[in-house]
């Protein structure tokens, strides 16, 4: 799919897991380290699916945590695992659910590189749908995410006005934008998305009882996370 290669990541696959203990077992790979993330899904449908591939993003711009042989995962949003692998055999790393419903495991790299899969009590388990991101290894070192969020309301005309300006200086260099905002005045989130110079926003399903947030993930080369960042919060109403 147009502008896929650009995830942080090269595979997600969906599992639904009971309550109970699993093991997340890697064999050896082509790198003695590798970026997880583990993240909950709301259901199965496609706007939860694509809800939670904008966490994933979000969640591999922030630090890495090392975790290694024996050591549980880090679980949610803003948990970016880097499972340190043992020199030789396998490296067995375990979490607990203790909700039971759907998940969203994120991998840096492909499972089959490493012979990766995950255990349950007595069996392996299959994951319920699986993508990939990433299957041809072009990595480029420049491309980075920036993922970033606010609380508040968005002034929509000042947050038109900045992203204009910001794609007429950088658009060549922003591969992919996509956001979800609250804004003044509006019941409704507000979801976003752009493709190199091209950007569109429309109204999407009443908040409800749903906590307000703006969360917006950018992709591409040479971004600076805190020019991005304090253009954005300077689009927030006063």
């Amino acid at each position: 799919k147009f502008m896929e290669p650009e995830y942080p990541f090269e595979w997600s696959g969906i599992y639904e897991l009971n309550t109970g203990t699993y093991e997340w077992v890697m064999g050896e790979g082509p790198d003695p380290v590798m970026g997880a993330a583990l993240l909950p899904l709301a259901n199965n449908g496609l706007a939860a699916k694509e809800a939670t591939l904008m966490d994933a993003v979000l969640t591999f711009s922030e630090d890495e945590k090392a975790v290694r042989a024996g050591e549980p995962l880090h679980l949610g949003q803003g948990q970016h695992n880097q499972l340190v692998l043992n020199g030789k055999g396998e490296t067995v790393f375990n979490f607990a659910i203790q909700q039971p419903g759907y998940c969203m495991l994120f991998t840096e790299h492909h499972p089959d590189e490493f012979d990766a899969h995950l255990c349950g009590a007595d069996a392996v388990l299959t994951p319920l749908e699986t993508r990939e991101y990433k299957p041809d290894h072009e990595h480029d070192e420049e491309v980075t995410s920036v993922g970033i969020t606010l609380p508040g309301d968005f002034h929509l005309e000042r947050l038109n006005r900045w992203l204009g300006q910001l794609l007429v200086k950088q658009g060549q260099d922003i591969f992919r934008m996509k956001g979800v905002l609250s804004l003044r005045g509006h019941d409704e989130r507000f979801v976003f998305q752009g493709v190199h110079m091209l950007f569109d926003g429309r109204p999407d399903r009443p908040w409800g009882n749903e906590q307000r947030h703006n969360k917006m993930v950018f992709i591409g080369r040479n971004l600076d996370r805190s020019a991005l960042e304090e253009g954005f919060r300077a689009c927030l109403v006063s």
